[in-house]
């Protein structure tokens, strides 16, 4: 989570609809990124908030910037250092979003690093699309969203949960949250899709504690902007919505190619 410095910057919010179609955007011109480059940009937003991670450095599509993305959020460093806004950027001329292409490389790449081992899976026979989505064993949404999936995998569409607790982590009194420990439970199941059906329905499950991922994906969402359950991306890096429908969720996965 960004510090209050960094957040007084969020002027216009991130959107969660998804792009009319998958992007075709050339690659970046800005400067190059050289080793002297980022060590400014790092000490730039370290003047915002001493102790924000920054995770991705690239030219930005406009000249005299770099698109940084730092938990959760894009920005625009100077390549003097002196500046740094905070939205996102419109190619005038495609009208397009091209801070959604970064983020949708950005996210693909890091939701590629989480082993299919440590996800929950429901998927039919030969899937056409996949789809990863952070959810919350209590949130109505999210339990709307899983009465779906039966009827997801029907159209082709494999469906694979990570976990985020939109309770966090710990209590303000330093106790894991209930919804935290919940998932471990589901995830150190010995069935965990039928301990994470029966916890949608609002069965607990009996508590269970193994190495388990639930913190790290909880900590991958944040850093990939998740703020809300469900979220829902597509193979693309993409971001799909929150709570959809089968139909709306099979047309965003068209467009999308």
């Amino acid at each position: 989570m960004l510090k209050k410095l960094l957040l007084a910057l969020c002027i216009g919010g991130l959107s969660l609809a998804a792009c009319a179609a998958e992007s075709d955007a050339a690659p970046a011109t800005g400067p190059a990124v050289t080793p002297a480059a980022q060590q400014m940009v790092r000490q730039a937003i370290k003047s915002l908030a001493a102790n924000v991670q920054v995770d991705s450095i690239e030219p930005a599509p406009m000249p005299g910037f770099y698109q940084v993305i730092a938990a959760g959020q894009m920005l625009y460093v100077s390549t003097d250092g002196k500046y740094a806004m905070h939205g996102d950027v419109i190619d005038l001329s495609r009208k397009q979003n091209v801070s959604d292409d970064a983020w949708a490389r950005f996210r693909k790449a890091e939701l590629a690093k989480v082993p299919a081992s440590e996800r929950i899976v429901f998927a039919p026979p030969n899937p056409k699309y996949t789809i990863t989505v952070f959810t919350d064993v209590n949130c109505g949404f999210c339990r709307a969203l899983h009465e779906h999936v039966a009827a997801f995998n029907k159209e082709g569409i494999a469906v694979e949960y990570l976990a985020w607790p939109r309770e966090g982590l710990v209590t303000t009194a330093g106790r894991p949250t209930p919804t935290y420990t919940e998932m471990v439970s589901v995830w150190c199941a010995k069935d965990r899709k039928a301990a994470f059906t029966a916890a949608k329905e609002g069965h607990a499950p009996a508590p269970a504690t193994c190495a388990n991922p639930v913190k790290d994906q909880f900590n991958l969402g944040v850093k990939l902007g998740v703020n809300g359950t469900p979220a829902i991306y597509g193979p693309d890096g993409r971001v799909l919505g929150g709570y959809v429908t089968p139909e709306q969720l099979l047309q965003a996965l068209r467009q999308g190619g």
